[in-house]
Parts: C-alpha cells; sequence; structure tokens
C-alpha cells in the first residue's frame, strides 16, 4: 500500500500538469500578428533544445559505456547505467514539456491580459503549473519505479538516476544561460543604448532570439536544475535511511515528497487576487501551511515520533526565509534595488558598485538561515534530518516551480504586447506581470540555489556514511594535508568555473553585438528601408551557447573523479570546500543580477527620469552586467555542487579499488 503512493502521486500530478496544458491551449492567441510572433519564439527554442540534445546524447553514450565497464571491474551496480539513462531522459523530458507550453502560452497571456490583469496572471500561472507537476512527477514516478523494481538495492542504483539528472540540468543551465543572455545583451547594448529603442521593438533583429533565451534558459534550464535537486535529496534520504536503519527510511522520503506534490495542487486554487504577486504569494504560502499538517499527520501515524517531521519543517521553514530574503534584495519595491537605481544618476561605475554591495549583504541571512537550518535537522534526526530538510524545502516545488516559470511566459507575454503594437494599455498590464514575474525569477533562483546548498550537503553525508559503510580508512579531520588540500581546490572551483561562463556570455554576446549593429548599417532598418533578419541572431546565439557550454559542464565531472582516485580524503574537503564557495557565489551573483535588472525596471517606471534619461542608459549597462550572473553563472553554481557529489557517489566503487 505505502509502496505505492508515490506512483499515485506521480501519476496524479501528470494528469493535472495535462489538464493544466489543455486549458492553456484552449485560449485564443491573439491577433496574426501576436501569433506570427509566439511561433517564432516556439520555433527557435526547439530548434535550439534540438541541437542541444545532440551534443548531451553523445555525453550520455559516452557515461554508459564507462558505468556499463565499472559495473565489470568494481562492485558497481550494473543497473546504475539504466538509472542513469532513465534520469537524463526524464529530466529533459520535463525541461522539454514546461518550454513548449511556455512558448506556445506567451501570446495566450498578452492576449488575455485585455481582459484584465488577472486574466493574464491565470493563464501565465496556468502555463508554469505544467512545468512545476511534470518535474514533480516525472520526478516521483522515476524513483518510485526503480524502488519498486529492486526494493533494499534502489538506493544505491538510484544514484546513476541523479547522476543522469545532474547532467542534463548542468548543459541545459549553461547552454541556455549562454543562448539567453548573449541575445539579451546584444538587444539591449545596441538595441536601447545605442539606437535608443525600446526593449521589445521588433525593428531589433536580436528581439526575438532574446525572446527565445528566455525560454531556454529560464523555463527549460530552471526545469531540470529543480528536477535533479528534487530526486537528489529523495535519493540521499533513502539512502541515509537505509544506512542509519531507520524505519522506514527509504518508503518515508518518497511519502513526504508526495505529501508535497498533493499540497501543490490544492494550493493552486488560492492563486486568485486582484495583485498578481498577491495571488503568488497565497499559493505559495497555502502549499506550504497545507504541507505541514500533512507531513506532521503522517509522520506520527506512520513513525510514532515527530522528530523527522520537525527536520523537514527546518527545511520547509529556510526555503521561505530565502525566498523572502531574496525578494527584499531583489524586488523593485525594496530599498536594495532602489539604492541601485538612485546610484544610476551617476553613472554605470556607481550603479555596478552599489549593485555588488547589495549582491554581497545579501548572502547574510541565507547563508546564517541555512547554517540553523543544517544544525537543527542534525539535531532532530542526525544526517538522515539533513536530507530530510532538503525534502522539505523542495516538498512544495509543484507550485513553487510554477511562480517560476510563470515569470518567463509573462516575460514573453510583454514583448509581444510592444512588438504587436497591442497599445500602451495592454503593455502596461503586460509589464506589471512581466515586473513581478522579474520578483519571483529571483525568488526561484534563490529558492533553487538554497536547495541545492542542503541537497549537496546531505550528499556529502551521504558520500561519507556510504564510504564508512563499505570500510574506507579515511582521515577527514581538518589536520589532515589530503582534506586541506582538497578544500582549497573545491573553494576555486566555482570562481574557475563562473570564469567561464562568464567569458562564454562575454564572447557570444561580442558576436551578438557586432551582428545587431551591422544589420543596422547594412539593411537601414531604423530608417524603416528593410527588415530584421531575425534567424540569423537565433544561428549565432545557438552556435556561440552550444560550442561554449562543453568545458565548463564536464569540470563537474572530471575533476572529482580525478581528485578521489588520488586520495578520498581529498574528494571529501574538494565537496566541501566547493559546496560552502558556490552556495556563497551563486547567491551573490543571482542576487546581484536581480537587483541590477529591477533597479533598471524601477527607472522604467517613469522614476529618476525614466526611460532614455541618464540614470536608465546607466542602469542598463549595470543590467547587461548582471544578466549572466543571475541567468547563466549563479544559477548553473547549485547544479556544479550538487554533480560533483552525486558523481563521487557513483564513482565511489573505483575509488575504493584505487585505494585497494
Amino acid at each position: 500500500m505505502l509502496d505505492s503512493i508515490p506512483l499515485l502521486a506521480g501519476i496524479v500530478a501528470i494528469i493535472f500538469a495535462g489538464i493544466l496544458a489543455y486549458y492553456v491551449s484552449k485560449k485564443p492567441r491573439g491577433n496574426k500578428k501576436m501569433q506570427e510572433i509566439s511561433d517564432y519564439i516556439h520555433k527557435g527554442a526547439l530548434a535550439f533544445l534540438k541541437e542541444e540534445y545532440k551534443v548531451i546524447s553523445i555525453f550520455i553514450v559516452a557515461v554508459v559505456a564507462i558505468l556499463l565497464l565499472m559495473s565489470y571491474y568494481t562492485d558497481l551496480p550494473w543497473e546504475t547505467s539504466i538509472a542513469f539513462i532513465v534520469g537524463a531522459i526524464f529530466s529533459a523530458l520535463a525541461g522539454n514539456i514546461g518550454m513548449r507550453v511556455a512558448t506556445k502560452t506567451n501570446a495566450r497571456a498578452a492576449e488575455a491580459s485585455k481582459k484584465g490583469i488577472v486574466n493574464g496572471l491565470i493563464v501565465a500561472f496556468s502555463s508554469g503549473a505544467v512545468m512545476g507537476l511534470s518535474v514533480v512527477g516525472l520526478g516521483i514516478i522515476g524513483v518510485g519505479l526503480f524502488y519498486l523494481v529492486y526494493g533494499s538495492r534502489a538506493a544505491g542504483i538510484l544514484f546513476g538516476f541523479g547522476f543522469g539528472a545532474s547532467s542534463i540540468a548542468l548543459f541545459a543551465r549553461v547552454g541556455g544561460g549562454i543562448y539567453t543572455k548573449s541575445a539579451d545583451i546584444g538587444a539591449d547594448l545596441v538595441g536601447k543604448i545605442e539606437a535608443g529603442i525600446p526593449e521589445d521593438d521588433p525593428r531589433n533583429p536580436a528581439v526575438i532570439a532574446d525572446n527565445v533565451g528566455d525560454n531556454v534558459g529560464d523555463v527549460a534550464g530552471m526545469g531540470a536544475d529543480l528536477f535533479e535537486s528534487y530526486v537528489d535529496s529523495i535519493i540521499s534520504g533513502m539512502s541515509l535511511g537505509l544506512i542509519l536503519s531507520y524505519a522506514y527510511g527509504q518508503i518515508y522520503p518518497m511519502l513526504i515528497a508526495s505529501l508535497g506534490i498533493f499540497s501543490s495542487i490544492i494550493a493552486m486554487i488560492f492563486v486568485k487576487a486582484k495583485n498578481p504577486y498577491t495571488a503568488l504569494r497565497n499559493g505559495l504560502f497555502g502549499a506550504a501551511t497545507i504541507f505541514a499538517i500533512f507531513s506532521g499527520v503522517a509522520t506520527y501515524w506512520l513513525l510514532k515520533e515527530l522528530n523527522p517531521f520537525y527536520a523537514i519543517i527546518v527545511g520547509l521553514i529556510d526555503g521561505v526565509i530565502i525566498g523572502l530574503s531574496t525578494e527584499y534584495y531583489t524586488s523593485h519595491q525594496r530599498k536594495p534595488a532602489r539604492s541601485i537605481a538612485e546610484a544610476a544618476k551617476t553613472g554605470a561605475a556607481t550603479n555596478i558598485l552599489t549593485g555588488m554591495s547589495v549582491g554581497m549583504m545579501s548572502t547574510l541571512i541565507p547563508i546564517i538561515s541555512t547554517a540553523i537550518a543544517m544544525v537543527l535537522a542534525y539535531e532532530f534526526a542526525s544526517f538522515y534530518g539533513i536530507a530530510l530538510a532538503a525534502i522539505g524545502m523542495l516538498s512544495t516545488l509543484g507550485i513553487s516551480l510554477a511562480t517560476d516559470c510563470y515569470g518567463p511566459v509573462a516575460d514573453n507575454a510583454a514583448g509581444i504586447s510592444e512588438m504587436a503594437g497591442l497599445g500602451d494599455e495592454i503593455r502596461k498590464r503586460t509589464e506589471e506581470l512581466d515586473a513581478v514575474g522579474n520578483t519571483t525569477a529571483a525568488m526561484g533562483k534563490g529558492f533553487a540555489i538554497g536547495s541545492a546548498a542542503i541537497t549537496a550537503l546531505a550528499l556529502i553525508f551521504t558520500f561519507v556514511k556510504k564510504a564508512e559503510e563499505l570500510n574506507v580508512k579515511m582521515d577527514i579531520s581538518l589536520t589532515s594535508p589530503y582534506l586541506m588540500a582538497g578544500l582549497f581546490i573545491g573553494a576555486m572551483l566555482p570562481f574557475i568555473f563562473s570564469a567561464l561562463t562568464l567569458g562564454a556570455v562575454g564572447r557570444a554576446a561580442e558576436k551578438m553585438v557586432n551582428e545587431v549593429r551591422r544589420q543596422f548599417k547594412e539593411y537601414k532598418i531604423l530608417e524603416g528601408k528593410g527588415k530584421p533578419d531575425y534567424e540569423q541572431c537565433i544561428r549565432i546565439a545557438t552556435k556561440g551557447a552550444l560550442r561554449e557550454m562543453i568545458l565548463p559542464s564536464l569540470l563537474a565531472v572530471v575533476v572529482p573523479i580525478i581528485i578521489g582516485i588520488w586520495k578520498i580524503e581529498a574528494l571529501v574537503g574538494l565537496l566541501a570546500g566547493a559546496t560552502s564557495t558556490g552556495f556563497l557565489l551563486a547567491i551573490f551573483l543571482a542576487n546581484a543580477g536581480g537587483a541590477w535588472d529591477n533597479a533598471k525596471k524601477y527607472i522604467e517606471e517613469g522614476n529618476l527620469g525614466g526611460k532614455g534619461s541618464f540614470a536608465h542608459k546607466a542602469a542598463v549597462v549595470g543590467d547587461t552586467v548582471g544578466d549572466p550572473c543571475k541567468d547563466t553563472s549563479g544559477p548553473s553554481l547549485n547544479i556544479l555542487i550538487k554533480l560533483m557529489s552525486i558523481v563521487s557517489l557513483v564513482f565511489l566503487p573505483v575509488f575504493i579499488k584505487f585505494i585497494h
């Protein structure tokens, strides 16, 4: 009976996702111009994913061959390779489903906004909910199926499932992030600053590529990112429950995740209010409250004690605190973002300096909150409690991811209303939806980073306990020179990774800027004599992203294997160092970028001179600096730290072979 609940929850989630997708598909798409723009975005996004999957498929084949070879020479179960393939497919599928629906909904959200802002909100949110429910549904179905088939052996085999999910997530996040920001920077620097035209002006050759990028980065990329966080937290909980011999240790994490799915579906009825931001918050807090009640009752009924429940609630509260902290530091209605806007009055340099200061300061609350959550979770239920805290933080992912993926749909809707010339009133409504989407997207990134940190901690503890269970002798005290060496190398890796991804965006953006300038000059677009070549900009963004994503993505896989073969103590240090600095750097980059973006939005609302003013041009420069920080390097770091931990767990039999 208990074994079937996770599969039931997953099936229910997929059914509801299908119902919402059908509901959205029946909404009108607007006039011919709106449909044409939406189709451009849809086809461009699918074309990028198709090319990206070709590159990823080569990686998958190579890894499967290595895993099968490992299973022949070590104690690695051969089924790990099967789990790897299934994890990769499910992760890609979750992102693909969400992106297909999102790119078909943008025009529908713009058209719905003609009837009122609430109508636009419901359509955009429903699209995001398809992604949220697809992620949790496929995640729990995948984990549940392996548990049903392999029973107590499932925990070890499922590390391969997490490895597959994490691999796809990193490629999707890095590749999508490079794509979207190279297009965005090209559109902003040449369009807004040099040509002085609006953000989504159809005369800008990069405008379609920019809107495509919102989907491949913030929808497909974010979906794959949180899919792997979700399954990794459950897998870690199952493994620690088995190792530490907790009652119902393997099934309990899946049951709790299932209750989170039901809570998210129920709470979607609360997403109703005249204010879009209030409506989305009602849904999020409603889901958290329902989940707390459900999980408390289920824990006491099953375990006859509440300590595991307390560990779960600690994680849930930590996620809420990180989300609210991110909102405060990035919202255009709050002091930090407005202080960045004020600094723009004296130029781009002061705008950027203030943004960096805000980003650095924003690390305080999430770090302290997560540190307290980790200690409390450990006190309640040992290392198992830390894994449960990660599950608690991700428990309401079905609705929290929906509010995040709502953002890119609202952004595209605002762009379509501008490009299709729907008028000032509709543009104002869609811009309001977009502004709320900016905040929810920033909260989503903060949530993703926080969940990554605590999931990575759970995976590190799982690695240590798994090694101890296999009688691996290691000195992981701070007096070990090997551990300290690994710690320094691990602390360095997020900086090297960020340097590679930021540099990749810079190189791709340079090509985009030159192309937009060329088209303006040669086609005389601004004089009304020629038309922009959108396809060429899409090709430039695609080629740049695919070429540049390979090296940073391989870094997360290759480095832990090399260090683990050298010395297992050094590997523990590597994981600890990368998690600590990766968490800090990810928060700094994501929040600084989000604050720069919303500082620009604050000025564009008519403050401090409004659009076209000196402060606005300075804020646009700050926004272009922040774009790759918040949409490429920052969110990719949270996948880096999880992927390194899951790779270490998968390759542990190889490391043991070298020890002996």
